[in-house]
């Protein structure tokens, strides 16, 4: 997805064609035969202090693209350019320098904290590591990040069992927000977490953004959160982008039949609103096995014999809109 209306300079992270594919079966010799493909060919672009939310079923890739964003994962193919530098490229030493720069929110707050630390070192532990502070300043720094986050300061020596789930997800908030990053891939950070706690959650977020400048990539299958939170919107079906553009763009008029089922599942908090629900029907099937022609042919009432032979261009329909179906015009 390349935003034409843009400027380059502006654009601190564009995905191009990323694909990870894990080895399921082998030969003999140990040569891999078989691959499940996690991540397929997803290209998008994200501008500095803005928000692209990636939206799909369980188990369609998002955290995995998330994670090779990060190096978390190694790339099978395609490029990852953060600030002008190609993250897939990169020496263990040179992703070691970099590494604060790009900072990462897991989805469950309690198995991603050490509970033998207390929360300041937990918060910390990485600054030290990469010497962001003097040694005298650092108590005070912690301090400081932690009131950004909502976190009282005699929390400093308590661990993590000590804290609720909304509590936890703060502290690592805290714990990326430390590093002072450009870039934060926020993994599900609020489906843990109860509806008050999350919009809690969300408005701090929103707040760090606007007081440091940060870029999200904000994962979920929550589509009212992402409503609430993103510039932009990201698609994603059985590893691939189906559709993405501006948000009141993809919000207002879905293209892709996928996409328009997710949206139809949202509930309306009105009895007097009747809901055109589309009933997706048959299973995901499984990204070791994806369906020839369109993915998603096999669940798709629309589907047209082209379908189910030939794979959809991925393009532009209006601008900053990109849609991949053969609903639409096809030409190049």
């Amino acid at each position: 997805m390349e935003n034409n209306n843009v400027a380059q300079n502006d654009i601190i992270l564009d995905v191009r064609h990323l694909k990870k594919y894990f080895p399921v079966a082998k030969n003999f010799f140990g040569k891999p035969t078989r691959f499940l493909k996690a991540v397929d060919d997803v290209s998008f672009t994200v501008t500095k202090g803005k928000t692209i939310g990636i939206v799909g079923e369980s188990g369609c890739g998002k955290t995995t693209m998330g994670r090779c964003i990060l190096r978390l994962h190694e790339i099978t193919d395609g490029d990852v350019i953060f600030n002008g530098v190609n993250v897939k490229d990169l020496s263990h030493e040179q992703l070691r320098k970099i590494r604060p720069q790009m900072q990462m929110i897991f989805q469950d707050p309690y198995s991603s904290l050490s509970p033998r630390l207390p929360v300041g070192e937990i918060i910390g532990e990485a600054v030290l590591a990469h010497k962001l502070v003097d040694q005298a300043d650092y108590k005070d720094y912690i301090l400081d990040i932690m009131q950004k986050c909502g976190l009282q300061t005699h929390y400093y020596e308590r661990y993590p069992h000590e804290f609720s789930g909304g509590q936890r997800q703060r502290i690592c908030i805290a714990r990326a927000l430390a590093l002072n990053p450009k870039l934060v891939i926020c993994d599900e950070p609020v489906s843990a977490l109860d509806v008050s706690i999350q919009a809690q959650i969300i408005n701090l977020l929103e707040d760090l953004q606007k007081s440091f400048g940060l870029t999200y990539v904000f994962i979920s299958h929550d589509l009212s959160v992402v409503e609430h939170i993103s510039d932009e919107i990201g698609v994603m079906y059985l590893g691939s982008m189906v559709e993405s553009g501006d948000k009141s763009k993809v919000y207002a008029n879905p293209l892709h039949p996928y996409t328009k089922a997710l949206f139809s599942a949202v509930p309306v908090p009105d009895p007097n609103v009747k809901m055109n629900r589309v009933v997706l029907k048959g299973d995901i099937p499984s990204p070791a096995n994806p369906p020839k022609g369109c993915k998603f042919h096999t669940r798709c009432s629309y589907c047209m014999d082209i379908c189910k032979n030939v794979a959809p261009v991925y393009k532009e329909y209006e601008p900053n809109h990109y849609c991949a179906c053969h609903l639409y015009s096809q030409d190049q």
